[in-house]
């Protein structure tokens, strides 16, 4: 059967099944609308959104918006959106409580009078953090899935990955729709188990596939954040901004593979220190906030010190705290640890700053809007300016919650006034040559090791150059290769990778200056 045909009356399409996707469906849902979330992934819950270690920004008990704002001011250098951070502080303690808490049923940790338990993590200036040990995340987005599979108006597909969106331009088949304002109607999907792809037309699409950390060599994101998002919405033609403040977590495991397992910054909000390889404090002598400077600034200050100190990593030591509240408090990490023949009550984590957030994205206002009608973006892969040029620690799953559920509702507000085209749309061609897996990982490993080589932590102008002149070209072979091969879910995501990559080395060579993770020596 035609799985296409199955789902001709779609309100609502939710691409990506994170944090921000499962708040825009359950808010469009519980108003009645019929909402489809997709996902490539076999396991629904799978995002970065379920990796979030430390927790959701709340607000402190004595919190006022001066404050709120002068902490993601801060950290954001400077360059934070003023709106955005006053939705944040507006909303977030509501929904929390009235999404998470009453509805969804996340178990946070409570205090001895049932209060949920706020710790404070690096550049916050008071504890400010809701959380579930150091799963936070993954308690939500577990809690989240449990409901959301519940629900009668949400279908969600797994396994079925989105080519391209639909717009009138570029894929009615009635030719004069040319005309009519940018609009996306939804979008090809690759069902994976047959590898054949429908189109699945909406009234309303959002986009809510997460980040891009898989394009760097070294990363904390999952296998999920290769920058599909970004490379759809370009291609549809919305407005694009800020994509060279990519943030480099400073703490990540590490160890010999490639592979980098998140040291949440909560660590350093409890006590944590910061040591080189001789065992010296060091984060004092490059910022006055020592330990809990932001982000930007720790990952460059590791970067130092390994550089003065001829070593492959720093300490990240929390082994003066007691050992069973250590084990309580951060449970995954001292398993994880553990694994290795680390036990982090007694010495400390070897760790290296890793690719982590993409600051900048998809232009969207305070209900998702994109430039393109109808299409919509909420999380990591869309920029509402509350991180300015570095995200500060725990406000991803905020923004996820509250743009997501924003941007739910708005659907449902304007879907009952408005008419809507939707049209008869070309089918898919489909190729029906083999991919290479060879060519296909050389490639992939090719994109991974120009932006971490070229464009990482620190950038010039020579390594822009040539990361974009080598992926440029590479990105000219893989169009090619992709418009003469079968389809797979892992050439969809090489050919969003290097379009992705190509858009956050445009912007940092346009952009001149050093401000946050953009940080450029020449």
């Amino acid at each position: 059967m035609n799985p296409g045909r199955k789902f001709d009356d779609v309100d609502v399409l939710v691409i990506g099944a994170g944090l921000a996707g499962f708040s825009a469906a359950w808010s469009a849902a519980k108003n009645g609308l019929k909402v489809i979330i997709i996902t490539g992934q076999e396991k629904v819950t799978e995002s970065s959104s379920y990796y979030a270690q430390g927790g959701i920004i709340y607000k402190a008990a004595n919190d006022d918006f001066k404050t709120f704002y002068n902490d993601f001011n801060k950290a954001g250098a400077g360059y934070v959106n003023e709106k955005a951070v006053s939705e944040i502080f507006s909303n977030v303690q509501e929904f929390i409580d009235e999404i998470l808490v009453k509805e969804i049923q996340v178990p946070f940790d409570k205090t001895d009078d049932d209060q949920i338990s706020l710790t404070k993590e690096a550049a916050h200036s008071r504890a400010r953090i809701a959380h579930v040990k150091d799963q936070t995340g993954k308690a939500i987005q577990e809690h989240f899935h449990q409901k959301i599979s519940l629900h009668p108006n949400i279908t969600i597909i797994n396994k079925a990955t989105a080519t391209d969106l639909i717009t009138l331009a570029h894929h009615s088949v009635e030719e004069t729709h040319i005309y009519e304002p940018s609009t996306c109607v939804g979008a090809y999907v690759l069902f994976q188990d047959t590898g054949q792809v429908y189109p699945i037309l909406s009234k309303y699409t959002i986009l809510a596939t997460g980040g891009l950390g898989r394009v760097y060599l070294h990363t904390s994101n999952p296998v999920t954040a290769r920058g599909d998002g970004y490379a759809m919405a370009y291609r549809a033609g919305a407005r694009i901004m800020n994509m060279e403040y990519t943030q480099f977590h400073p703490t990540t495991l590490f160890s010999a593979d490639e592979e980098r397992f998140l040291i949440t910054e909560a660590i350093r909000g409890e006590g944590g220190v910061l040591r080189n390889i001789n065992g010296d404090e060091f984060m004092k002598n490059y910022h006055e906030m020592g330990d809990l400077a932001p982000r930007d600034i720790v990952s460059r200050s590791i970067i130092k010190e390994l550089s003065r100190t001829n070593s492959h990593f720093v300490y990240l030591d929390i082994s003066h705290k007691n050992s069973q509240w250590t084990k309580e408090r951060f449970p995954m990490i001292y398993q994880k640890c553990m694994e290795k023949k680390i036990d982090i009550t007694t010495s400390g984590i070897p760790v290296v700053p890793a690719a982590h957030y993409e600051c900048g994205g998809i232009f969207i206002n305070k209900v998702g809007d994109t430039t393109i009608n109808r299409l919509k973006a909420v999380g990591e892969t869309a920029c509402t300016g509350l991180h300015g040029a570095n995200r500060l620690a725990s406000s991803s799953l905020a923004e996820c919650l509250v743009y997501g559920t924003s941007a739910g509702i708005d659907c449902f507000n304007n879907i009952k006034n408005t008419k809507f085209i939707i049209p008869k749309v070309e089918s898919w061609k489909s190729e029906n040559e083999s991919v290479d897996p060879d060519l296909l990982w050389q490639d992939y490993l090719t994109i991974r090791q120009t932006m971490w080589n070229y464009c990482g932590i620190v950038r010039t102008k020579k390594k822009l150059d040539r990361a974009y002149y080598i992926l440029k070209k590479l990105e000219k072979d893989i169009v090619h290769f992709y418009s003469h091969s079968k389809l797979s879910d892992d050439l969809i995501g090489l050919r969003n990778s290097a379009l992705a990559s190509i858009l956050v080395i445009h912007a940092s060579k346009l952009n001149k200056q050093s401000k946050g993770c953009h940080y450029r020596i020449d």
